[in-house]
Parts: C-alpha cells; sequence; structure tokens
C-alpha cells in the first residue's frame, strides 16, 4: 500500500484481522480480505512524536485530526457497517510536568468509562460505496459527561486511549448470528493514541493543532511587528471553564463566538476555545488576571498569536 503501514489489532478484547494465521482463516470471505489505511498518516505521526492530546468536554468535542481511513478489499455487492470505539491504552492516570515537558504517571487509572461504539452514519452501505472515497468519522465527538446522552465517546480525562476501527459485513443469512465473529475485523494504528484532556497541556500540540487545520489559518501570526504599535490591542475574555464568549475587534464592534452560521466559523470559534484554553494553563506567565468567578483577562491579546484574523481586510 504505497509502503504506508498496516497496523492490526488482534490482542484485545473482541477477535481481530491478522495478516497471517490461523485467525485470518476463521473470516468470512467478504472480511477475510479486507485493507484498511490510514490517511493523514504524516500528520498523526508528527502529532504523535509530540505526544497527542485531544480535547474532552462536556458537550463533546471534534477530534483533530480527524480519523480517516481508505479501504480496499471489500466484496462490492456486499453491506458492511462501520464503527470505532477507544480503549484504554493502560491502566494509569498521567499528569503534564510543565518543567520538563513530559507526561508522568500519577496513579492507577479511574474507574472506566461506559463503553460504547460509534456508527458511521452511512451505514449500512455497499462495499463499492465505502471504497470508492475516503471514510471519515468527522462527526465523532469527545465528551467527560459521564451522563451524555447524545451518543458521544465518553473518556476520562487524562487517559490515554487507542482509537480501534471495526468493520462489519452485514450477513444476510438466517442464524447469522451463530457465526458472528466470522463476519468482523477490527484495526489499531499506534499513532492515532492519544491523550484526553480538558485542555491543552503541551504548547507545541497546539501550535502543530493551528499550523495543520485548515479552519486556523487566521491564527497563524504572519506579521508579529504589526501590533507591536497598535493602540488598541485585541482583548479576549477567557471564562473559567476555557470557552471565549466575545471578543472586540480594532473598531470596537462586538462579535458573537458562539454563531454557527457557518462551518468556517465553527472552526474559528474552535481554535478560539482552545487558545483560550492554553491560556489558562499558563496565565500567571503571561500576565493573567484573576476576576470574579474565577475567569482571567489578559491585555494585550497579542500572546494569543490572532493579528491575521481580527485583521478585517485579510481575513478573507
Amino acid at each position: 500500500m504505497n509502503g504506508l503501514q498496516l497496523s492490526q489489532s488482534c490482542d484485545l478484547s473482541l477477535p481481530c484481522c491478522a495478516d497471517e494465521g490461523s485467525l485470518s482463516s476463521t473470516k468470512c470471505p467478504q472480511i477475510s480480505g479486507v485493507r484498511v489505511q490510514l490517511e493523514m498518516q504524516a500528520l498523526w505521526q508528527q502529532f504523535d512524536q509530540l505526544g497527542t492530546e485531544m480535547i474532552v468536554t462536556k458537550a463533546g468535542r471534534r477530534m483533530f485530526p480527524t480519523f480517516q481511513v481508505r479501504i480496499s478489499g471489500m466484496d462490492p455487492s456486499a453491506e458492511y457497517v462501520l464503527l470505532m470505539d477507544f480503549i484504554p491504552v493502560d491502566s494509569k492516570r498521567y499528569r503534564y510536568a510543565f518543567h520538563s515537558s513530559s507526561w508522568l504517571v500519577a496513579g492507577r487509572a479511574d474507574v472506566a468509562a461506559p463503553s460504547r461504539m460509534h456508527f458511521h452514519p452511512d451505514s449500512p452501505a455497499r462495499g463499492a460505496q465505502w471504497m470508492k472515497q475516503t471514510v471519515s468519522f468527522d462527526s465523532l465527538k469527545l465528551t467527560n459527561n459521564l451522563l451524555d446522552d447524545n451518543g458521544h465517546m465518553i473518556l476520562n480525562s487524562m487517559h490515554r486511549y487507542q482509537p480501534r476501527f471495526h468493520v462489519v459485513y452485514v450477513d444476510p443469512t438466517p442464524n447469522s448470528h451463530l457465526n458472528a465473529y466470522k463476519n468482523f475485523c477490527s484495526f489499531s494504528f499506534p499513532e492515532t493514541r492519544f491523550m484526553a484532556v480538558t485542555a491543552y497541556q503541551n504548547h507545541r500540540i497546539t501550535q502543530l493543532k493551528i499550523a495543520s487545520n485548515p479552519f486556523a489559518k487566521g491564527f497563524r501570526t504572519t506579521d508579529p511587528q504589526a501590533w507591536a504599535g497598535n493602540p488598541s490591542p485585541l482583548a479576549v475574555w477567557c471564562p473559567a471553564e476555557g470557552r471565549a464568549e466575545s471578543q472586540i475587534d480594532k473598531s470596537g464592534e462586538q462579535i458573537n463566538c458562539d454563531s454557527k452560521t457557518s462551518t468556517r466559523q465553527e472552526g474559528l470559534d474552535l481554535l478560539m476555545m482552545e487558545q483560550c484554553e492554553l491560556f489558562h494553563h499558563s496565565k500567571d506567565s503571561m500576565g493573567g488576571t484573576e476576576r470574579k468567578g474565577g475567569s482571567s483577562f489578559l491585555a494585550p491579546a497579542s500572546c494569543l498569536h490572532l493579528p491575521s484574523f481580527w485583521d478585517r481586510a485579510g481575513s478573507s
């Protein structure tokens, strides 16, 4: 597969495909030939080298990079269901040591969150449809709300997780449940492992997400000197939970960060939230001051690296 590494999990709680051996021979023909290639593998590897972090919130947060794969070897006329789940990498809880920029074991893992499966919204579909284009799980969201009723994936913060991808053949024969173990295959890619966090701990992860997220164009500082003499720098109000509520641009006009009028705006809001989350972990060193209710206010906001977005002439 063009030299790209195929990673398949064969030692997890469910029987999985294997490249060779008796386990592979027990799978039905519609499954035994299935191969999965991770998209954006180079980007995933970049994050993995730094220690990938994914934000979890009570409302649910999408993953970036998005989990995307290309599939081959399916029976074009057979129907398949695609789904994902997340399993703990180990039985440990972690904390981030800022002085050494590394993760340290903080103790035993918390009680595991309820296990859930995320079904791809196009499931079930024929193999021909799955194989003709990239399969993306861009609607999947991560949450730390144990009482979530929106179907999001429930994870514990400060724990490491491994995403798993499952391909299930929809067997139309009677009593197909008797052979259920033959009708699916599971894949996992080690470079997609991540730490679940409520706010980014490693500033290099934030920088890489801003640099690689297509919605983050406005957050990339192109001319840091342009704001050195600005008499009215951008002020950002960051609530205690790390969400950006509103900003004031250079003309004094208030802009609502909660607007969902476009995908681009939602993406910009997402990056603003992430910037505020990072800010809450470094406000002491950047001059943040506390306000009533545990909220913080930072001025100037040039340290948030936002000038190109708020320069209206260049924001388009």
